[in-house]
């Protein structure tokens, strides 16, 4: 049976195990209208069920999405595929080059996109929506909290610092 068909309620994964890289890889096509990059077998093999599967049953839930985000904020992951396609590119040996630079994927002091930050100032509440790229104040998108604080102020503040956002203020949190 052809792995893009479906027996039942189920995904043919058994015939997807049968078929060879070579086959998996016009599946691929098939399916995403563009050829693989992976050259293992068994990654394909793992990645097209894994399609298979999610169009059939429709995914991952949002919050399943959401908790994948979180977890993957809050962990410093070591910067390698550019260095490493750099290094290619130059001609120098991975085995022979030390990756040490460890870059975060956004600012620690920030929450996750979606969170709230509330202020009391001058007895009202000020409400910003962190966004991917930015922020939410006032139905209006700022790029800076300290444009935010500005705003709201009329002089010129330290975002991080007028929202409590800095290391010495974790409550704020």
């Amino acid at each position: 049976m052809v792995a893009t068909k479906e027996s039942g309620n189920e995904v043919d994964l058994v015939g997807l195990a049968r078929l060879n890289l070579a086959r998996l890889q016009l599946l691929h096509c098939d399916l995403f209208g563009e050829e693989s990059t992976v050259k293992s077998a068994g990654h394909l093999r793992r990645k097209l069920a894994w399609h298979l599967q999610a169009r059939k049953h429709g995914g991952l839930p949002e919050s399943a999405g959401q908790r994948a985000l979180e977890i993957a904020r809050d962990v410093e992951l070591r910067v390698r595929i550019g260095e490493n396609l750099s290094r290619r590119g130059k001609g120098i040996a991975l085995d022979c080059a030390a990756t040490t630079a460890v870059a975060p994927e956004h600012d620690a002091r920030l929450p996750m996109a979606g969170s709230l930050l509330m202020k009391d100032y001058k007895n009202r509440t000020i409400v910003v929506r962190v966004l991917d790229n930015g922020f939410e104040y006032d139905r209006r998108r700022f790029t800076s909290l300290s444009a935010i604080a500005q705003e709201i102020t009329g002089t010129k503040w330290n975002g991080y610092r007028f929202f409590g956002l800095t290391k010495e203020n974790p409550i704020a949190r």
